[in-house]
Parts: structure tokens; C-alpha cells; sequence
């Protein structure tokens, strides 16, 4: 079993490293015998089943300390072995040690990061590049903690507007499987015993009630097969534009989906554009990071437009994909030569947009899930009463 240890030497210096022991106090006695004072012992997830996992806000804080350290003029190696020794979570705090080492080693940071593409991105990387070349590391380790952040922010936006409907969702289900399933049955032999002509709605209801009943393995198999189907379908082509096009063509959703995507796209290229990168690199990255199948296709018929000898607009014109405003602002930014300015100020347009339009797809979900929720559960309310009524008018 190995663990991670922190310990300082006699002479009061600070080592960090990885033991292999039988049990934590285990490892403690072997660096006390070793003649360390014992500071911090952990067990080390690393092969572990499950590791702990590093989230974006993780990464987001140790850049934004990274920014500051190496701005106020700390070397790079000292910077991340401070960062280091604070950070609680063992995984991230490996790949700073990593990162340390290979920074010391002579490795450019840039580099370093290549080896860790699980937490670092090739937009992280990118402008770690860029800024190397012009010497602006802390500069520059500022402005990606903020395109993380926004990044996140916005990520958290779009899931707390799809949460709401996916629980009235679910719970519309939950409730009309449980009035199917223990509810109805329930009334049958009542329905049975009086002998009367049933209503085409109960009928219908019994008929759905007796097959989820009677087959719950072939439903169980069938949604099972539909969550793996669409798993399996994202890994592929042919998925991909299946699913990506009906994202952003539903109806309320759609256009909520539209603007993320622009906004994620155009943030990337602007940042990467304003720091140094080439226009090529960034039309490549901004496709990778589009996260729609439309959309990315779309940014590499720009970088071979843009590799002939042509401008980024001419090609977004021609798509509907990209809004005509949107268009117009992009070729004023490349023929005054300030097209990070203007992809600047629209990726901030677009944020609004994107606060606008997860209010307005809200305040539209609310009235249609509770609308379908009632018809549902009103439905079979219906179904039950409509047979008690007419055996009591008999």
C-alpha cells in the first residue's frame, strides 16, 4: 500500500514523497526511524479503483494562486511546490508535484502540462505556450483562471435551468407508474365484480397498467437499451450529428443550446487571439472546444477558408448557424485589426444572452411541465372516476 508523506528534515527543510507501508501508522514509524518529523500521511489514490477526482474548481484556484505567486516575481518550481503543500486533494497535488519536478528538471511548463491532458486541456496549454514566448506567464496564468471560470459559470448556469425540468421529469414518471402499477390495480376487481361497460380511457389505462405489470423486464430492457444506445451513439459520427442536431434545433431548448455553444467558441478564439496565438491554432482549438458536431465542422470550414487566403467572416456568413450580427461584428473586428477586442465583446454579449435565455426557457419549462404533469395525473384521475360515477348513477 503506498501513501503520500510530508515531512521536514533536521535542518528544518520540508520533502514530500511516496512511501510504501503496511498501514499509515506504519509508514509514519518508517520515515520517524528514517530520523524525519512526520507532517502530513495519507494514503495514495493513484492506483487506487477510484481515485479522487479533480474538479474544474480545483484547477481553476491553484492557477488563480499560480497568477499571483509567479506575478509578484516567485520562480515557477517554488510557486508550485507552495501550491503544493496547501493543496488537501492527493490527486491534484501529485500532478503539482509532477509539474515541479519537470519544471526543475528544465522541461518548459508548457510541456509539463501535455503530460497531464486529463486536467489541462489543449486551450490551457496553448496559452501557457503563447505566453512563454513572450514572457508573460503570470500574466497570463491570470487571464485562463478567468476564461476557466467563466467557463464554469456558465456551465453552472445551464445546468441549474436543466435541473428543474429534469425532476418534474422524473417525477411525472415516478407518479404516473405508481398510479398505473399499485393504484389501478386496485379498482379492477371492483370494476370486474359490477360488470360495467368501462370508459375508453380506463379501458386504455388497464391495458397500459397490465403491461407494465405483466412485462416490467421488457421496459426495464427497453430504457436500458435507450440510455446505452445514446452512450454508445455519442461516441460515434453518425450519433454525434444525430444528437447534436436535435440539441439545437428543439424547440425551447434549442436556441438556449445555440448560444452556449457561439459563446464558448468565440471566448476561445478571442482569448486565444489576444494572447498571442495564431489565428490557425485558435480557429483548431475553437473547434475542438465548440462541443456541438455542427459547430465544429463549421470552425474547420473557416481555418481551410482562412488557410486559403481567405477571412474568418466570408465562411460564417454563409452558414446559418452563425446570426448575420454576429457576422458583421467579426469582419469589422479583422479589417480594423482588432478582432480580439470584438470577439472579446461578443463572447461578453453572448454571456447575457445566455443569462436571458436560461430565464426565458425557465419561466417557459415551469407552466408546460406542471401543464403536462396535470394532464397526466388528471388523466388518470379521470379514468378512475369516470367508472365509479357511472356504476353509481346504476
Amino acid at each position: 500500500m503506498a501513501f503520500q508523506y510530508r515531512v521536514r528534515d533536521p535542518l528544518g527543510n520540508e520533502h514530500h514523497g511516496t512511501i510504501d507501508a503496511k498501514s499509515r501508522e506504519d509508514a509514519q514509524q518508517q520515515l520517524r526511524r528514517d530520523g524525519f518529523h512526520v507532517l502530513h500521511v495519507e494514503e495514495d489514490d493513484e492506483g487506487s479503483l477510484f481515485p479522487r477526482r479533480v474538479k474544474k474548481g480545483e484547477i481553476i484556484y491553484a492557477t488563480n494562486q499560480l497568477a499571483i505567486m509567479v506575478d509578484t516575481g516567485i520562480t515557477l518550481s517554488v510557486a508550485l511546490e507552495s501550491i503544493c503543500e496547501q493543496e488537501e486533494n492527493p490527486t491534484l497535488r501529485r500532478v503539482l508535484m509532477d509539474l515541479k519536478k519537470a519544471v526543475e528538471s528544465g522541461e518548459d511548463f508548457s510541456h509539463a502540462l501535455e503530460k497531464h491532458p486529463k486536467y489541462f486541456d489543449r486551450t490551457y496549454i496553448a496559452l501557457v505556450r503563447a505566453s512563454e514566448a513572450t514572457g508573460t506567464l503570470g500574466e497570463m496564468l491570470e487571464r485562463i483562471a478567468g476564461y476557466l471560470r467563466k467557463e464554469l459559470e456558465t456551465r453552472g448556469k445551464v445546468k441549474a435551468s436543466l435541473a428543474y425540468p429534469a425532476v418534474m421529469g422524473t417525477l411525472a414518471v415516478v407518479v404516473t407508474i405508481f398510479l398505473l402499477t399499485y393504484i389501478l390495480p386496485k379498482f379492477e376487481p371492483l370494476f370486474s365484480r359490477k360488470g360495467a361497460k368501462l370508459p375508453g380511457i380506463t379501458v386504455f389505462m388497464m391495458s397500459i397498467s397490465r403491461y407494465l405489470i405483466d412485462y416490467w423486464y421488457l421496459w426495464l430492457l427497453g430504457i436500458t437499451s435507450l440510455v446505452a444506445g445514446i452512450a454508445y451513439g455519442k461516441q460515434t459520427t453518425r450519433g454525434r450529428r444525430v444528437l447534436d442536431y436535435l440539441k439545437i434545433n428543439l424547440p425551447i431548448f434549442g436556441p438556449l443550446f445555440r448560444k452556449v455553444t457561439i459563446s464558448r467558441s468565440v471566448r476561445t478564439l478571442g482569448t486565444l487571439v489576444a494572447s498571442g496565438v495564431s489565428v490557425l491554432e485558435a480557429l483548431r482549438l475553437s473547434a475542438e472546444v465548440a462541443g456541438n458536431y455542427y459547430y465544429e465542422q463549421l470552425w474547420k470550414d473557416v481555418l481551410e477558408d482562412v488557410t486559403s487566403g481567405n477571412q474568418i467572416y466570408q465562411q460564417l456568413a454563409r452558414s446559418p448557424l452563425f446570426p448575420s450580427m454576429l457576422v458583421q461584428m467579426v469582419r469589422s473586428g479583422e479589417e480594423t485589426g482588432k478582432l480580439d477586442v470584438v470577439l472579446e465583446k461578443v463572447s461578453n454579449y453572448y454571456d447575457g444572452e445566455v443569462e436571458m435565455s436560461l430565464k426565458t426557457t425557465t419561466s417557459l419549462i415551469e407552466p408546460v411541465m406542471i401543464t403536462g404533469m396535470g394532464v397526466l395525473v388528471g388523466g388518470i384521475a379521470i379514468g378512475l372516476l369516470l367508472p365509479i360515477f357511472s356504476m353509481s348513477r346504476q
